[in-house]
């Protein structure tokens, strides 16, 4: 009996406990239109959840109180509404509307500034893409999915491994500075691989800075930043997946699980897989079209609640991958040997990523991050064996000085060791790691000067261990027409990077030239000017049209350039004894009709040159290689809201370029010509959280030509002639006088195929 006692006085101590919470139940529409993926959160509490395909929202298990409830979502205008709990009203039964923001100009960004702003509010222009927008074109890389953005383009380094960068307005990918909530994740070795294997499912928005921002981010930051936002683990869905694969047996799966550790740690778990192992050979030349890759890569978000919402996340990532890509009869037993060629490549990758506000009054926030990065590869018969370590931490100072300045001050200290089997690190004969420290000190006060008018001053200094001090200054402007419609920015600034060949140009181990330097290298100096202008059209009937243009020119002292073309037989590398020129123009249109359709344009012309010393003293102008003086990119995307069915068709365009042929007698075209990669595809949404997707990738099939590979039937030039000085002679097994070289690539090898996916998300 005492036991059944014990048993009660419980269930009434529960049920007590019950009765002192209740719930908030509510919908969110937009034009009368649910809102799917919007965050509802009780403001300064743990409480929180996003609404469903339907637009529906519940907070359980809510104390007895009065709260703030917001109401968020990107592109949107925020709602916030007082409810209370109580026992008269333990449940509360909401409807909420919302409205769409002005071309989604008021979204809250990060980058280029390096603290929360509004789009429209930021004097750097910035760029915003959600998953909405990569969902259009379904991919199983972030790299990949970055083709349909204007003046970006995935640039494939080499026919054999696929190994890529990223180009932006021209600029090769060891410009670009690739991040993760803010944090440098690429860099040097990682250069290849860093954007790929990032779970699609935990990517709350992707957002682009074109042009330098090395005053706030130092060296690598060059040609632009590409900031991956991750979401936070009280927006994201209780459970998402996203399974996909093509009809040439490319397997990729997404997955995302939210969960708590206590009542104080909320965290987000991300998994991404990726396979593909079927040799393919479709346009005949021996070699695989495209890599077989095994990819596995894990990601782990922790989010701490803190008084007074202070910030405090830690987030992880392991990224394992084997590829490799060569004679599609090549087996394991023949990695590094001279009978049958193949690329192989093993990289092992740690990433750990975190910010930590500090308990005080002022907003001080310490960012760190790390990541080591082991690569064991074979490029043939030579072997490249990499170890990378990077430690990296940042304290920046957020402070308001009076109404009209807006103060960041921060100092940094990033860390590099580095080891290969190359020259890169060797030393009067002996190994020699490279081990570079780089503390910097730099500043920016944000100066609003009137209601229209916004002016940003920014200053940096690094001291580098190996090459000294450097100093980066940059200067932004920005006007706003009174009625919003109107945005002029204009930027000037410096930038500078040094350079490690051997982890940035895989084509200097692909193939059969040899990689010379002429002297030791210098780090590159950049000035760059911008000019962004972005006006907004309102019809009468609700359509919106929108136009971002933007004028570019970088001027480069000290360029570092490939040679391929003075010796067939090597790549020669030194600092440019002249100057180097990227400029241009580019233009983006939105369209948002009443009826439901929507569009997007870009266009972007370009000039990237440089002008060289000849040898007589004369500057001969000289276009880059691999790089195109036109790009287009286009995404068409139409709903039938009553049967939940949405048709997109993407697509890019790119104009000649030139590339690197094997002297004069190489038969194969100087330039590209003109192609574009274009795709279909349909989606099915259902009331329950699924949909289902498919459709055609590069509708015209378009291919580079089957001679892409120099020589691609004798890799080992086992049947090539060289005479005394080291070049090619010309026999009659090869009157052309060729080596092997795969670095002739300007598009991905893979042709017309079909894909079939699944999405699901579960709120609850």
């Amino acid at each position: 009996m005492k036991k059944l006692y014990v048993l009660l006085a419980f269930l009434l101590v529960q049920l007590s406990a019950y009765a002192q919470t209740g719930s908030i139940r509510g919908t969110v529409t937009v034009k009368g239109k649910p809102l799917e993926f919007a965050t509802a959160a009780l403001k300064g509490t743990q409480y929180g959840t996003t609404t469903n395909e339907l637009g529906v929202f519940e907070l359980k298990n809510v104390k007895y109180g009065t709260y703030q409830l917001v109401i968020s979502s990107i592109g949107y205008r925020n709602i916030t509404k007082a409810v209370t709990i109580s026992e008269a009203k333990f449940f509360q039964e909401l409807t909420l509307q919302t409205e769409e923001l002005e071309n989604s100009l008021s979204e809250v960004v990060v980058t280029g500034t390096m603290k929360e702003v509004s789009k429209l509010d930021s004097p750097v222009p910035v760029e915003i893409y959600t998953p909405v927008f990569f969902k259009r074109n379904p991919v199983p890389n972030l790299f990949e999915s970055l083709q349909n953005i204007n003046g970006i383009r995935p640039q494939l380094n080499c026919n054999v491994c696929n190994t890529g960068d990223i180009h932006i307005n021209g600029l090769e990918g060891p410009y670009t500075m690739i991040m993760i909530d803010g944090m440098p994740i690429v860099s040097g070795l990682s250069t290849v691989y860093g954007l790929s294997g990032i779970p699609s499912a935990l990517i709350e928005r992707v957002e682009i800075v074109k042009g330098p921002a090395s005053t706030l981010y130092g060296s690598e930051a060059v040609g632009g930043l590409i900031n991956v936002i991750t979401k936070k683990p009280s927006s994201a869905p209780l459970v998402s997946a996203d399974v996909m694969a093509t009809s040439w047996s490319e397997f990729n799966t997404d997955l995302g699980v939210k969960y708590r550790l206590g009542e104080k740690v909320q965290s987000l778990f991300g998994l991404n897989y990726f396979n593909f192992q079927q040799p393919t050979d479709k346009n005949g030349d021996g070699f695989t079209d495209i890599t077989l890759q095994n990819r596995i890569s894990l990601f782990n978000k922790f989010s701490v609640e803190r008084k007074d919402n202070r910030l405090f996340t830690v987030g992880a990532r392991y990224v394992y991958e084997d590829r490799w890509g060569g004679q599609t009869q090549w087996t394991p037993k023949y990695r590094g040997s001279n009978e049958v060629y193949a690329e192989t490549i093993q990289t092992k990758r740690w990433e750990v990523i975190g910010a930590y506000q500090l308990p005080i009054k002022e907003k001080i926030t310490f960012q760190f991050s790390a990541n080591g990065h082991n690569q064991d590869s074979y490029y043939g018969t030579t072997p490249f064996n990499a170890l990378q370590t990077i430690a990296f931490g940042q304290l920046t100072w957020d402070k308001k000085a009076g109404e009209n300045h807006d103060l960041l001050i921060g100092t940094a200290l990033r860390y590099t060791h580095y080891d290969d089997n190359t020259t890169a690190t060797a030393l009067d004969g002996r190994n020699a790691p490279s081990v570079v420290k780089l503390p910097g000190i730099f500043a920016q006060d944000e100066i609003s000067l009137n209601a229209n008018n916004k002016l940003l001053l920014g200053l940096r200094y690094d001291y580098n261990s190996i090459h000294g001090s450097i100093l980066t200054p940059r200067l932004n402007y920005k006007w706003t027409s009174t009625d919003k419609r109107n945005v002029l920015r204009a930027s000037f600034g410096n930038g500078y990077r040094v350079a490690n060949v051997f982890t940035e140009d895989h084509a200097a181990l692909t193939g059969a030239r040899q990689v010379v330097f002429t002297e030791e290298l210098k780090p590159e100096r950049s000035w760059n000017g911008n000019l962004n202008y972005v006006r907004k059209f309102f019809l009468t009937n609700g359509s919106f049209i929108g136009l971002d243009a933007t004028a570019f020119y970088t001027y480069f002292n000290n360029r570092i350039i490939p040679d391929y073309l003075t010796d067939p037989n090597k790549i020669i590398y030194s600092n440019l004894a002249g100057n180097a020129v990227s400029r241009g123009i580019s233009l983006n249109v939105d369209f948002s009709f009443a009826n439901g359709l929507k569009a997007m344009a870009g266009a972007t012309a370009m000039d990237v040159f440089q002008r060289e010393d000849d040898g007589s003293g004369e500057l001969v102008k000289m276009t880059q290689l691999l790089t195109e003086k036109f790009t287009g990119v286009w995404s068409v995307s139409y709903s039938f809201q009553r049967i939940g069915l949405s048709i997109d068709y993407t697509g890019n365009l790119y104009g000649p370029m030139k590339l690197p042929i094997l002297g004069p007698m190489d038969p194969r075209p100087e330039y590209s010509p003109w192609w574009s990669l274009q795709n279909i595809q349909l989606t099915k949404k259902f009331n329950n959280g699924l949909e289902i997707y498919g459709g055609v990738k590069n509708l015209l099939n378009f291919t580079p030509t089957r001679d892409a590979i120099a020589r691609a039937f004798d890799p080992f030039d086992k049947q090539v002639t060289f005479g005394a000085d080291g070049q090619v002679i010309p026999t009659p097994n090869n009157p052309n006088a060729l080596t092997f070289d795969p670095s002739y690539v300007y598009a991905p090898n893979q042709g017309i195929r079909t894909f079939l996916g699944i999405r699901y998300n579960l709120f609850k």
